[in-house]
């Protein structure tokens, strides 16, 4: 691929300045290049299955607030993307600010809530 045809990979940090997922808008991958989810226009990140999961911040980072009054309803996902090729080299983390005490950082305290299509315990059943 040339520089015209790439992806625009944006790395997805954790609180600690690992990055442990990559965003191609709209879809969200794991370190292996595999499909975890997706980002709406609104930052608001969903589950492969369409369960919310939290929000994008600025970061890049995937908070959650502890408690939720009120809970999103699950979306229908979009379609299966292809897996993507991870660079070898990625970008150092930016200077982050410690997520105050209502706000979860998912990928470092509930990373479960980022699973794979054929992982996860909230996946339906094949039968």
């Amino acid at each position: 691929m040339d520089e015209k045809t790439r992806p625009n990979l944006v790395p997805v940090y954790n609180s600690r300045g690992d990055t442990d997922a990559f965003l191609v808008y709209p879809y969200l991958y794991n370190r292996n290049g595999e499909w975890i989810g997706w980002i709406t226009s609104k930052k608001e990140v969903y589950s492969v299955l369409g369960y919310y999961v939290g929000y994008l911040s600025s970061d890049p980072r995937i908070l959650r607030k502890r408690a939720t009054s009120t809970l999103k309803p699950r979306l229908t996902p979009p379609p299966r993307p292809p897996r993507i090729q991870i660079p070898a080299i990625i970008a150092l983390a930016p200077m982050m600010s410690e997520p105050t005490q209502s706000v979860i950082d998912v990928l470092l305290e509930e990373p479960d809530r980022l699973h794979t299509l054929d992982s996860g315990e909230l996946r339906e059943d094949l039968n």
